[in-house]
């Protein structure tokens, strides 16, 4: 088992209602883990978001706090729903209608790593998957509402900031010719999960950096995103989608050689996003 189920940075002063997480990035690939995947130590990091609590860890230098996942996503995946159970991967559950999610192999128990290579040989138990949610997917979720509570209480909003990176080619398909290809996507359930002036803020942020943005597509949020967004209520989520191929070699699954300046940049866009709501009324739910 990962040694723990996340780690959380506090600021010093929390003066800001944005809380920022990472649920993809954790790489505590316990000997366990490794002895039970058909997968090298290598290939079972290709789904990971690797590198992407460190280009967000200068959060809580500007109030916000950064929550992160501590194990990783092929162990137990925290963007999906505790239910989302796959009947090819744990015995004794029941085929219920269609998710794609789980027939993709990419269920809260990933059967699956990137391109579909599978990462067991055979099944494993309900008890073994109830215990990888049980022990690391419960207490993440719970204190990342402690969290989006604690900032709501003190600011009257909170503001999730869901971090995770995509692979370059996932752009291929909506890349327009003479168009610059976005290095950023926004997703925010198609204006479901946060109010309009969030987003913007946001998208703003990123612009101003230098990136290229776009919203919802192809990636508009999923389960955290969903869960957490309620802007009616106050709390709004929004994705972030950070293109890979921008601060890492995606191959190697290394930094490249942009990823200090990726860093800088991003210090920037993070201390403008952690102004969220200062100074100002409640944010208005829409």
């Amino acid at each position: 088992m990962p040694a723990n189920a996340y780690d959380v940075v506090l600021p010093a002063r929390p003066h800001s209602c944005v809380v920022f997480a990472s649920p993809h990035s954790g790489r505590d690939y316990s000997w366990s883990f490794l002895r039970k995947t058909v997968l090298n130590e290598h290939a079972i990091r290709s789904s990971e978001d690797a590198f992407v609590d460190q280009l967000f860890d200068c959060a809580p230098e500007f109030g916000a706090a950064f929550l992160m996942a501590g194990a990783p996503r092929a162990f137990v995946d925290l963007n999906r729903a505790p239910d989302e159970l796959d009947p090819a991967l744990i015995e004794g559950v029941r085929r219920v209608g269609h998710n794609q999610r789980i027939a993709s192999g990419l269920g809260v128990i990933p059967r699956v790593v990137a391109n579909g290579r599978a990462i067991y040989r055979g099944k494993m138990s309900m008890a073994e998957a109830r215990a990888r949610i049980d022990g690391f997917w419960t207490p993440y979720h719970k204190r990342l509402q402690e969290l989006l509570d604690a900032a709501r209480t003190r600011h009257g909003q909170a503001v999730l900031v869901d971090c995770h990176s995509m692979p370059h080619e996932a752009m291929d398909g909506i890349a327009r010719t003479g168009v610059r290809r976005p290095d950023i996507v926004l997703g925010d359930r198609y204006g479901a999960a946060a109010s309009g002036e969030v987003v913007d803020r946001i998208e703003a942020a990123f612009a101003e950096a230098g990136f290229a943005v776009t919203r919802n597509t192809p990636f508009a949020g999923a389960y955290i995103t969903q869960a957490y967004g309620k802007p009616r209520q106050g709390q709004h989520a929004v994705q972030v989608e950070i293109d890979r191929s921008l601060y890492m070699n995606e191959r190697l699954i290394r930094p490249n050689g942009n990823f200090e300046t990726m860093r800088a940049t991003l210090r920037r866009v993070i201390e403008e996003v952690a102004q969220i709501g200062q100074g100002q009324v409640p944010l208005a739910a829409e």
